[in-house]
Formats: structure tokens, C-alpha cells, sequence
């Protein structure tokens, strides 16, 4: 449905009437903004439905707060939307946030009771407010990103052009991540290991893909299947870096493959899409953003859950990685803000410090849920 709807505002740019390309009222815009509801409604509607079969907010495990934060994106996109009326917002937003909920999708999806340190009214407090904060960062990024694409000289190289390149590279990897996840899902690939966890105690782990990494003295369960040589430490998950590298791999042969039938950098095949964007509008779209995202944020992310952490584990702060992470994150923004308001940095400064948060953002949401073990490891 989102696919759909990117269309119909890809289609609502190329109008022939110039002012239409930017904002305002346009017939294709009024259609695709119309399915865009739609499929909010939609997700909103399986999440209240999973809530009421859980009995619990659906926000305990990756692949529910993944989807809710797609959701989320989603939500926050309808909103700036009938801000500003730009419809090329919407040809970048619909497509991130279709590839954050297909990176749900691949996470285990059963209902299951919480564990007894997610039985807390603070569940839904925290995390929802963590989530909306991020997706309304998120669309700064959307801003920033096609700021940079109409901005940035690709006819030149330089530090821009390959750092604009490397991020869309890394949406690539997220697609090689939804790509072999599903293939090897299809194919039923299954191997299991014994290891030793960060406890010292003997745990088993399962691998959905070939295992190029194995587990701290981790022994083959699953007769034939491939295993190499490479161990990692109790603190790795690395089960879930397997598939991270999986991703990187399947994820730069796509990349390289666009490459080749284009002959032209990813960048490239974008930059029309933005021809005839105003670079004003984009830069306060992005500011604005940031403006709203960093309370709901501030307030997730840190006070909430600062209080739920003192409530469960008797202190409010522990240094654990999600932790560490978060205020990475809220540093950087702030930071962001004081940039902006003091010191000037507007216009292609700004777009990449947006760009900067979200990849931020997405390490945590990735490398740090999936490969570091810690206190939020049931996430």
C-alpha cells in the first residue's frame, strides 16, 4: 500500500504546473496522502488488535517496537505533511519506513508473556515515547537526505559525494538484510549451537542463515551444516552479527548490481527526483522536526526511562549499552540544537547533522540490539 502511495507522489512531482511539484493541492498528492491514511489505519488498527491478544502493549521485543516505530514514521510523516503540503517528502519518507517494518517482519513474531522485568505500566510510557521521538528525528533525516541530493554537486567527487553515496549505500544493506533474511527463511535454513553466555552459563543459539561467526565455545548441534572457525566473545550475540554480516553481504552485491545496469551512483538515479525542490522549505521541514522529536525523545529515552530503571533494577542509570547509546543520542541532538541556534549551521550543515542522527539512530536500533549483549537483550 505504501508502495503505491510513494508512486502516486512520485507522480504528483512530475506535474506539469511548477508550484505543484512543491506543495499545495494536487490531485496525484490528494490520492497518495489518501492510501498513506489508509495504511496507518491499518497498522493502527493490528496494533490495537495484537494488544488486546497480548494483554500487554505490543512493545516488548524487536519486531514490535521495529513495527511501531514504522508506524510511527508513518504517523509523523501524515503530520508534517499537512504542515507544509511538500510531496516529495513522501517519495523518501514511504519508502524508509516500508524498509523499518520489512526489517520487523523478520524477527520472531509470536505473542509470548513478558518477563518479569517488562511487567510495568512503564512498558508503554517509555517505549512509545522512545519511538515517536525517533521517528519524528527521522523525518529531519527524510529533509536532510533530499537537501543533500538537490545540494551536493554529484558531478564532482569529493567528501560530500562519498558520504551521500555511503548512506544510501547503507539503505541498501537494509534491503540485503529483508532479502537474505527472506531467502533463507523460504528455504527453511535452521543450525543450532551450544555456547557459553556473559553468565558463564550453557545456552543454545539458532541461526537462521549459514554461520560465518560462531558463538563463545560454541559446539555444532545441527549435523552437515556449515560453521566456520571464527568465535566471538560471551558479550557478542553472535547469532544476530551473523546475520548483520549476511545483510552487509547480500546488501553490497545489490548495491553493486544497481551500479553496474545504471551506470550511475545510487545518488544519481535519486537527484531528478529532487530537480526542483526548494532548499528553504526542506531546511525548516528538517529544523522543525528536530524541534519536536527531541523532547518526545528526551522524555523516552531518558526521564522515563530513568524512573522505570530505578523502579526494576533499583538505579537509574547502569551504563548498559542501550543506555550509553541513548545518550549518545540525545547529546548529539542537543548538540544539533546549539549548532543551529548559535553558532548558524543551516541549510547543508544542518541537512548533515540529520543525516548523522539518524544513522546514529539506526546503530543503536541495529548493531546494538542485535550484537551487544546487555540489559535490553530480550529486546
Amino acid at each position: 500500500m505504501y508502495l503505491i502511495a510513494t508512486a502516486f507522489f512520485a507522480g504528483s512531482i512530475k506535474s506539469k504546473k511548477t508550484r505543484e511539484q512543491q506543495v499545495g493541492k494536487n490531485r496525484w498528492a490528494t490520492i497518495a496522502i489518501t492510501i498513506t491514511i489508509i495504511g496507518f489505519i491499518s497498522q493502527l488498527g493490528y496494533f490495537i488488535t495484537r494488544w488486546m491478544a497480548a494483554g500487554h502493549a505490543p512493545l516488548s521485543n524487536l519486531f514490535e517496537f521495529i513495527t511501531f516505530f514504522g508506524m510511527m514514521l508513518i504517523a509523523a510523516f501524515i503530520i508534517i505533511y499537512f504542515i507544509y503540503r511538500v510531496h516529495v517528502l513522501g517519495v523518501f519518507a514511504l519508502p524508509i519506513a516500508l524498509l523499518i517494518i520489512a526489517y520487523s517482519s523478520m524477527f520472531p513474531r509470536d505473542i509470548s508473556p513478558l518477563i518479569p522485568a517488562l511487567q510495568s505500566d512503564w512498558l508503554a510510557i517509555h517505549v512509545s515515547t522512545v519511538a515517536a521521538g525517533e521517528a519524528i528525528l527521522a523525518i529531519s533525516f527524510v529533509a536532510g537526505l533530499i537537501y543533500l541530493l538537490k545540494d551536493v554537486d554529484l558531478t564532482k567527487k569529493g567528501k560530500q559525494t562519498f558520504w551521500l553515496e555511503a548512506v544510501l549505500y547503507g539503505l541498501v544493506i537494509v534491503v540485503g538484510f529483508v532479502a537474505s533474511s527472506t531467502t533463507f527463511q523460504l528455504a527453511g535454513y535452521q543450525t543450532e549451537f551450544t555456547y557459553v553466555n556473559t553468565e558463564e552459563q550453557q545456552e543454545v543459539a539458532q541461526y537462521g542463515m549459514p554461520a560465518l561467526v560462531t558463538p563463545n565455545q560454541g559446539e555444532l548441534l545441527t549435523e552437515g551444516a556449515f560453521a566456520s572457525s571464527i568465535e566471538m566473545p560471551a558479550i557478542v550475540n553472535a547469532s544476530r552479527l551473523n546475520t548483520v554480516i549476511w545483510s552487509f553481504i547480500v546488501g553490497t552485491v545489490l548495491y553493486l548490481l544497481t551500479r553496474l545496469i545504471s551506470r550511475k551512483s545510487v545518488s544519481a538515479l535519486l537527484q531528478p527526483l529532487v530537480k526542483r525542490v526548494n532548499l528553504n522549505l526542506m531546511d525548516e521541514v528538517g529544523y522543525r522536526s528536530v524541534l519536536i522529536g527531541f523532547p518526545v525523545f528526551t522524555l523516552g529515552g531518558l526521564v522515563f526511562a530513568m524512573i522505570w530503571a530505578q523502579i526494576a533494577w533499583t538505579r537509574f542509570w547502569g551504563w548498559d549499552p542501550k543506555e550509553v547509546w541513548a545518550l549518545i543520542t540525545w547529546l548529539f541532538y542537543a548538540a544539533f540544537l546549539h549548532l543551529r541556534l548559535t553558532r548558524g549551521w543551516e541549510g547543508n550543515r544542518s541537512a548533515w547533522l540529520a543525516v548523522i542522527g539518524f544513522v546514529i539512530i539506526m546503530f543503536n536500533l541495529v548493531a546494538v540490539n542485535l550484537i551487544i549483549a546487555g540489559l535490553h537483550s530480550y529486546a
